[in-house]
């Protein structure tokens, strides 16, 4: 079999360009740092001096060394890239940082389509990237792959709630570019947001750190602030029948839950600090941080539990059991929160450690109660035999 060539090896142009510099007066150690401008793997000073006693090394032309020359002054220091090896990847950070930069500017009113068709853009060259890196032909019958064929792929390296939210992004777009939609631009804040920190997360994920979009745009995906008189006002209005219709088939291919993957809709908790109605502003907070976890906290205190938590292990079993159609005893019951580690053990040192999307524990009472999202949550899942099966054989 034959080797793999080193990434050290040089190429025949590298060779070529060095002997026409040498010959030109060039010093050794001037070619070797425009040599290794952008290279994964640089080469060391020796080679340059062996391609110098290589006389069956032809030195290439002026117009081929100035093409040389030319490609790498293009290379990015910071993000590694070079428009003529990288193309897809510089378009698709130069379409985001686009769709994201418009979408703040003042002047622009159309908001939304240009956001929408821009990071479609972006996405799609991400992808095709992708697919090319690992040598999956996307050119068919002489077009290129759409991003809706590369996400229906199996092999697509995105999560449910990225692929579902570019279905609704698609969505978007096929509506705004050609209808009015007059000020309802902002009204897709949630999935825009979640469409750029997906864009960061993937791109950094499968080509590197060194491609995040922070460099150029900071906190990049903060868009256009809204003050509390335009929400109000935003949420009064009627919405137009085509933009109401665009929201129902959005939903409608959302099961429970979905609508609240992060990488679905960006959702924040507002807060607001200590300061007259003129001055005060919003503060985003992430809410997986330690900050977040605690707001949440603060604020499940302050609602009634038995509301948001109204149902007992045997009330569990009773509704799992009706809906599924399976039977569903207290033991399965015991062993689905230990599998989904929803709540700690009985012997725990502190048993308000919940996923407080599911349990919450009473301290007065010593006891544990569930949501109805926990209920729909384990219907679901064994709803598939081997999760019912594991369930079932699940020791801890």
């Amino acid at each position: 079999m034959a080797r793999k060539p080193s990434k050290t090896t040089l190429t025949s142009i590298e060779k070529s360009v060095i002997k026409a510099l040498l010959v030109e007066g060039w010093r050794n150690q001037d070619v070797q740092v425009l040599i290794n401008t952008g290279r994964s793997a640089s080469i060391n000073f020796g080679r340059i001096s062996t391609i110098k006693g290589d006389n069956t090394i032809v030195p290439a032309s002026k117009q081929q060394v100035e093409a040389f020359r030319r490609k790498k002054l293009l290379f990015d220091h910071v993000t590694g890239l070079c428009p003529f090896d990288d193309e897809r990847l510089v378009r698709a950070r130069e379409a985001m940082i686009l769709a994201v930069e418009l979408f703040n500017t003042p002047r622009i009113a159309f908001k939304a389509g240009v956001f929408s068709m821009l990071a479609n853009v972006a996405w799609t060259y991400l992808l095709h990237q992708y697919y090319v890196s690992k040598g999956v032909p996307i050119i068919k019958d002489g077009f290129s792959l759409l991003l809706s064929q590369m996400i229906a792929r199996e092999d697509v390296p995105l999560s449910k709630g990225c692929k579902q939210n570019l279905v609704a992004l698609k969505e978007i777009r096929d509506v705004v570019e050609h209808r009015t939609i007059g000020s309802f631009d902002s009204k897709w804040l949630p999935l825009f947001q979640s469409t750029c920190l997906n864009f960061e997360k993937v791109i950094t994920e499968l080509f590197g750190v060194k491609l995040t979009l922070g460099h150029d745009l900071g906190f990049s995906l903060q868009f256009a602030k809204l003050t509390t008189e335009e929400i109000s006002t935003l949420q009064g209005f009627d919405l137009p029948e085509h933009i109401a219709a665009l929201d129902a088939s959005l939903a409608a291919k959302l099961k429970d839950g979905e609508a609240d993957d992060l990488e679905y809709q960006f959702k924040v908790i507002y807060t607001l600090t200590n300061a007259s109605k003129a001055k005060a502003h919003f503060q985003f907070v992430q809410p997986d941080s330690a900050e977040g976890k605690e707001i949440q906290n603060v604020l499940i205190k302050y609602k009634p539990l038995d509301e948001i938590y109204p149902l007992k292990p045997s009330e569990v079993s009773k509704l799992i059991s009706e809906k599924s159609g399976r039977k569903f005893t207290l033991d399965k019951h015991q062993r689905a929160w230990k599998m989904f580690k929803v709540r700690p053990k009985g012997d725990a040192g502190n048993p308000s450690a919940t996923d407080i999307k599911y349990c919450v524990y009473h301290v007065p009472y010593k006891a544990y109660t569930y949501s109805k999202i926990w209920v729909d949550f384990l219907v679901e899942k064994i709803a598939d035999e081997a999760v019912w099966q594991q369930l079932s054989t699940f020791k801890d």
